[in-house]
């Protein structure tokens, strides 16, 4: 029995940040074109959605975190959760995007037919049904990480601890923590969040470190913004403060891979003033790494090193020897006690939201993919993967991208091509996809896809560069091929050999074997190997 294919010209998966931004641009640029948005969970605002533990807030400035088509005019330049889905839901309601998104589902599986130059993609309903769409290009805007279950390492005696266990990614919305002794886990971004949103009506927080982290403050509201916005329209005011804090990104980026010592030397000046003496900068606060060979991390307001400093916080840095009834045991013999214990300790991450991709019937070999422009891969025609900076705002990026969709779309039909990839050499070299050594990314480097040399195969995460080199830059740059099919299935193919070899390297997290008390956490499914359904007709 043969399926009946919906058809649209784009199909974009996931309703967050990323994929509410592609269709904005999409309604607006190329208001012929037909598309959707399919979204897994109930609602829209992906990662701001999905997370729900005390303090939740963005890691970047609002200004450059926002879209430049939707300024951000709170006082804060942090956002909370709250505020960022409110604002997300302020443009789906102003720009009638809702119509366009179809919740509940999820993308189960894509195949490349190359006789039809479309994606025959698979949709699963929430109820358990599916249904099918062909579409003529496929916008990955699922972000990087598995939403069902985060990371957590084995840690011995996970089982003893009496108290209830709280991972950020599954937080229990009900868990009151009023008067309790809290164990946090972790050093990075979420853990300095977590801290002193805890600290605020907790007994005490402890925050326990294997090694610590870049940490830097500045105030929550930013002065400039405060005497221009009464002055000036919003539009002008945005484009200001967009510029100011671009430019603070890349500056101090490129400033820490030039001069890691001296960067090194200001954050721990800044560290040591906003303590006061409350902690030792030089046990807590000294990475052994250079500063952004992992994110680094900001707190409004100071508001973790205040916490430390009023004696509801402290900090202690070590290793876990193991888990015991009443909190933990560190390797130097010190037990912190704990009510609470809630392992900050990262993301699981995850290619392409969980769809099984396939060209042409053969299974698409992550690594053997080489990243073209930050967004498009070897030999995969029509697709796209909105992926944002890990140096700066993530929606930077993403609205190049999205510009440069725009732009190959139309050049696309200007043209009458019908499929477009980046060609690469399939023995070409290849080097790691990011230069952060983040855990989650160390823990997926023999999954992820690769990066090439130079541009436009290599990508430095710098935008002023990325403005000129991928927005006016031209489209057919002697890289695209347009429509041109046949080297597809020698590069897809996989030998027998080749996958056993494969599947041997896929370590799950395994954070789903971990026992969960007194929360509404639950273990998370195992992912659905289901079978493309393999049809030759639209």
């Amino acid at each position: 029995m043969k399926n009946e294919y919906e058809q649209l010209d784009v199909l974009i998966v996931g309703a967050g940040i990323s994929g509410i931004g592609m269709c904005y641009n999409l309604k607006k640029k190329r208001a012929h074109t037909s598309f959707a948005i399919v979204e897994g969970r109930e609602n829209i605002g992906g990662t701001w959605d999905l997370f729900k533990y005390p303090g939740i807030r963005s890691d970047s400035d609002m200004y450059t975190f926002a879209y430049s088509f939707k300024p951000w005019t709170d006082r804060e330049y942090i956002g909370s959760a709250e505020r960022i889905k409110n604002y997300l839901q302020e443009l789906v309601r102003d720009e009638g995007i809702d119509q366009y998104i179809r919740f509940k589902q999820r993308v189960s599986a894509a195949n490349w037919d190359s006789t039809q130059n479309r994606w025959l993609v698979t949709i699963s309903r929430g109820d358990g049904t599916d249904y099918y769409i062909a579409a003529k290009f496929l916008s990955c805007c699922a972000g990087y990480y598995n939403y069902d279950q985060g990371y957590l390492p084995e840690f011995k005696g996970y089982e003893d601890f009496k108290g209830t266990i709280a991972h950020p990614q599954q937080w229990p919305e009900d868990l009151d923590y009023s008067g309790k002794r809290v164990a946090v886990i972790g050093s990075g971004a979420t853990a300095v969040t977590v801290v002193p949103a805890m600290a605020k009506k907790a007994a005490h927080v402890t925050m326990v470190q294997r090694s610590p982290s870049y940490v830097y403050t500045r105030p929550a509201s930013d002065m400039l913004f405060r005497i221009i916005s009464r002055v000036l329209p919003a539009g002008l005011t945005n484009r200001i403060m967009r510029a100011k804090y671009t430019t603070m990104q890349q500056l101090s980026f490129v400033l820490s891979k030039r001069f890691p010592d001296f960067i090194r030397k200001i954050v721990r000046n800044m560290n040591k003033e906003a303590l006061a003496g409350a902690a030792d900068v030089d046990v807590h606060f000294k990475p052994k790494y250079k500063p952004w060979d992992q994110r680094m991390a900001l707190v409004p307001d100071s508001d973790l090193f205040n916490s430390v400093r009023s004696g509801k916080a402290s900090i202690e840095t070590d290793d876990i020897d193991c888990f015991t009834e009443s909190g933990l045991t560190l390797k130097s013999g010190k037990k912190v006690d704990a009510d609470i214990i809630v392992p900050a300790t990262g993301l699981d991450l995850q290619l392409w939201g969980k769809m099984n991709l396939t060209v042409d019937g053969h299974d698409i070999e992550s690594t053997k993919l080489t990243n073209y422009k930050g967004m498009m891969f070897s030999q995969i025609p029509n697709f796209v993967w909105v992926f944002g900076y890990t140096n700066s705002s993530w929606t930077l990026k993403a609205e190049l991208t999205y510009d440069y969709v725009c732009r190959l779309l139309e050049h696309m039909e200007q043209n009458g091509y019908e499929s477009v990839y980046p060609y690469r050499e399939p023995n070409a070299k290849q080097q790691q996809l990011l230069d952060l050594q983040s855990g989650y990314i160390l823990r997926a480097k023999d999954k992820l896809p690769k990066q090439g040399e130079s541009f436009p195969w290599c990508n430095k995460d710098l935008y002023f560069k990325d403005v000129f080199a991928i927005k006016h830059s031209k489209l057919d740059d002697g890289v695209l091929r347009f429509d041109d099919n046949a080297p597809l299935a020698e590069f897809h193919q996989v030998n027998a050999s080749e996958k056993t070899d494969n599947a041997t390297t896929r370590q799950p997290s395994n954070i789903s074997d971990a026992k969960t008390r007194k929360t509404s956490t639950k273990k998370a499914k195992p992912q659905s190997n289901e079978p493309l359904v393999q049809e030759k007709t639209a």
